[in-house]
């Protein structure tokens, strides 16, 4: 059966906006090889990416079959069969404060063609995005950036932050627990149903993570066709006390010609469902011999890293970074979704220039953590734009930096305490 997301119609109103540009907006699809190839080369070539291989491409097809896949045409270039603006999506679960998770339409693949800028293409593609969204009855819309410079202009807010870590192995030094486990190597083929499973267990746990299609988690796993890297991929799992899985890590490691012991371990994934497998995979690595550096990247703002190491300034945060994005579509849904730490009640304003969650709105918790969300007339406590409220959604230490920016109007002080959460909202993946 056909999922209703890859039917739906496109939207009219962005398909009428670009043709008066002289431009197609088209749903690809999926089973023509030749139309999608033709995207998924359009897709690369908007990240600055090589021309994926027909071995590449063929694994994309089969892989990327389950996304909405929409792209830009211009009908009078001499290849119009390749577009000029890409963006796929589809719905997944959000893990919000609870943790509970809502239902979103998470986009990827936004790319105009340079050759075609400033022809509001993206200026199409984004709100019809959100429109399908909120034909499908999905609150919520989310996505990774490159830029952080775009989105905002649609309604979308920072809602988490990532970190990138050096760590100097030699110097660092151990200080955490030890190892109750086990460790072992293992290779994805024998792994791939293990590693999805914790992948899962893990993402709903936090705040901020989404459920991965298996596209999404097997990628912690193997590489895709072509990775330069690929041959050097290793995973090693850990088993806690009782025999039972509970993480694992992925990792490339580059030798320095001059120095056969001064190697570098970059972390691809890092996946833990326990404190104990969380120190025993970054014991592993950091202990590792013949490596002086060890590299990781999309690491919570909150990761206990530096309290496991003997030397602090050996485990350096090299990035901090905006890397969920989300936008709120409806608000009693989406708010009333999440749990709250603290009782209160608010009465919020949201300005919303699309119109899909604008509104006057009582957010009333109660010491369960379970709120109710209602329309009201009453004056509001707090005043702010749709992308102000996706930054304090998930429970980002946000409301404080927002008003001092003017972005937010009001109880900017009991807008925080509603909604911050005492664990910060993190992504471990890209999507």
């Amino acid at each position: 059966m056909t999922e209703p997301y890859l039917s739906l119609p496109i939207d009219d109103q962005a398909a009428a906006s670009l043709r008066d540009s002289g431009l197609r907006l088209a749903l690809v699809d999926t089973a023509d090889d030749d139309a999608f190839d033709a995207w998924l080369s359009a897709d690369a070539r908007g990240f600055h990416s090589k021309q994926p291989s027909p071995a590449a491409l063929a694994q994309q097809r089969e892989l990327l079959r389950h996304r909405r896949t929409t792209g830009v045409y211009d009908d009078n270039i001499p290849v119009p069969h390749s577009p000029v603006g890409t963006v796929n999506s589809w719905p997944a679960p959000l893990t919000v404060p609870g943790p509970g998770q809502v239902d979103s339409w998470l986009i990827s693949s936004v790319t105009v063609a340079p050759t075609h800028r400033r022809r509001g293409i993206a200026t199409a593609m984004l709100p019809a995005e959100l429109r399908t969204a909120v034909a499908l009855g999905l609150p919520v819309a989310a996505l990774t950036v490159s830029e952080s410079t775009i989105y905002g202009r649609w309604g979308f807010g920072p809602s988490a932050f990532s970190t990138a870590w050096t760590i100097d192995a030699r110097r660092a030094g151990w200080i955490g627990p030890a190892t109750r486990g086990r460790l072992s190597f293992t290779t994805a083929p024998e792994f791939i149903e293990t590693g999805r499973a914790l992948l899962a267990r893990q993402n709903a746990a936090h705040a901020g993570e989404v459920g991965l299609s298996e596209y999404l988690a097997d990628r912690t796993m193997t590489p895709l066709e072509g990775a330069p890297d690929a041959s050097t991929y290793r995973i090693v799992r850990y088993d806690g006390p009782d025999g039972d899985p509970e993480g694992f890590v992925t990792y490339t490691i580059t030798e320095d010609d001059s120095d056969f012991t001064n190697a570098t371990l970059d972390v691809v994934a890092l996946v833990a469902t326990t404190d104990a497998a969380n120190a025993a995979l970054w014991r592993y690595v950091i202990e590792m011999d013949l490596v002086s550096t060890v590299r990781a990247h999309t690491r919570a703002v909150d990761e206990p890293l530096p309290w496991l190491v003997r030397d602090i300034r050996r485990a350096k945060v090299t990035k901090v970074q905006d890397h969920l994005w989300t936008r709120i579509l409806d608000v009693p849904a989406a708010l009333e979704a999440r749990r709250y730490e603290n009782a209160g009640t608010l009465v919020l304003e949201v300005d919303d220039p699309l119109g899909f969650a604008d509104g006057r709105f009582r957010v009333a918790a109660g010491s369960d953590g379970v709120a109710s969300v209602t329309e009201t007339t009453d004056a509001p406590d707090v005043s702010l734009p749709v992308g102000a409220l996706a930054s304090v959604y998930l429970g980002a230490p946000a409301a404080a930096g927002l008003a001092a920016a003017g972005r937010i109007d009001g109880d900017a002080v009991a807008l925080d305490r509603l909604f911050r959460t005492a664990v910060p909202p993190r992504l471990s993946s890209w999507f």
